[in-house]
């Protein structure tokens, strides 16, 4: 039986600072939902689960290292950990930004729900599809990519090799734009709606001033854009989801 050293000790703590800074932002794990006790738990399983195939190379590099070292490899190891789990947020908040203003333009968004996903309340419309995306997020096991992810990203970004903030930052900027673009393409159908009915009942309100269009006009509204949410919300989640696991297999 192998003894455990320090060195051993240490190696898995620097695997948990990169398994917990992910786990700590990335999407479904972050949720407000689930309690403290319950994500550091999952944090120190997953570490604990692969701590065998990742400790050889971690426990190679912190051998021999000054105590300052050390302190920049923990630093390290939890800006990395955070990167990568903030690369995967930014599709969610894409989402869920681009919801809101859907919300908005299907006069939604004056109605605030029950936080669900965050700690804030958002339109109840907004709140559905991000749990449902969430929901999608795990019966489909791309959480499993996820872990693939990070035993593949000490390859990419190797313990010690330091966080580059400039190519760091590039990323995080690129991610962002593709992630809006995308949330953008499935938000379009709703915004395109909102402004040919609230265009044509501007019209219509010019035309015939003494009756009032805009309270009379507003269920209709209501009612078609939650029809376009009923025929076309399993399309737009699939759309998002197979975004995101692409992402997953090959980011």
């Amino acid at each position: 039986m192998n003894q455990v050293t320090p060195e051993i000790l240490l190696g898995i703590f620097l695997i948990f600072c990169r398994i917990g800074g992910c786990l700590m932002i990335a999407p479904g794990f972050s949720s407000n939902r689930i309690p403290l006790q319950v994500r550091l738990f999952i944090g120190l399983a997953t570490t604990l689960a692969l701590a065998p195939v990742l400790l050889e190379n971690v426990q190679a590099g912190v051998t021999s290292q000054s105590p300052a070292a050390i302190l920049v490899y923990i630093v390290s190891e939890l800006l990395t950990g955070i990167l990568i789990g903030l690369l995967g947020r930014v599709y969610f908040l894409a989402l869920q930004t681009m919801l809101s203003a859907v919300a908005l333009a299907l006069s939604l968004g004056g109605m605030p729900g029950t936080p669900i996903d965050e700690a804030e309340p958002l339109p109840p419309i907004s709140s559905f599809i991000m749990m449902v995306a969430t929901a999608v997020l795990f019966l489909s096991d791309l959480h499993w990519e996820l872990f693939r992810g990070l035993i593949a990203s000490y390859s990419r970004l190797p313990l010690g090799e330091g966080l580059g903030m400039r190519l760091s930052l590039t990323q995080l900027v690129d991610q962002i734009g593709v992630a809006f673009v995308l949330a953008l393409r499935i938000s379009s159908p709703f915004i395109l709606y909102s402004v040919v009915v609230n265009l044509a009942g501007g019209l219509t309100n010019k035309l015939t001033p003494q009756i009032p269009v805009y309270f009379l006009a507003t269920p209709f509204i209501m009612f078609g854009g939650l029809l376009i949410v009923y025929f076309a919300a399993s399309d737009y989640v699939l759309l998002f989801m197979e975004a995101f696991s692409t992402w997953l297999r090959d980011g």
